[in-house]
């Protein structure tokens, strides 16, 4: 019963980033992200696709992509930033690229 409470609380917790977000690459361009309420994740990044997976980790979502880079969709005031680390970069270092993200779905 305990394990179910807690499922159900992270899964109400995520729920604020599930689905579609447009951000913006290393370059300037825009791409989406899809946060699926299954912990997937997937972008389409210049016609490269991209999987992984993401989780809720204080009060973000951390997107371990299979490329070995990291993404972060964070809340700030009333809008959401992303944030994106090379392979290996630490998560509290300063961030690869960052850009505004915007929930289109």
């Amino acid at each position: 019963m305990f394990a179910v409470a807690i499922t159900s609380f992270a899964t109400l917790a995520a729920s604020q980033f599930e689905g579609a977000w447009k951000v913006q690459d290393t370059s300037g361009k825009p791409f989406q992200i899809t946060l699926s309420a299954d912990g997937s994740a997937k972008a389409d990044r210049a016609g490269e696709g991209m999987t992984g997976t993401w989780k809720e980790e204080a009060g973000a979502a951390v997107i371990k992509w299979d490329t070995g880079w990291t993404t972060k969709i964070t809340k700030e005031g009333d809008k959401y930033n992303k944030t994106a680390y090379d392979k290996g970069k630490p998560l509290d270092g300063p961030p690869s690229n960052s850009s505004e993200a915007e929930k289109v779905g």
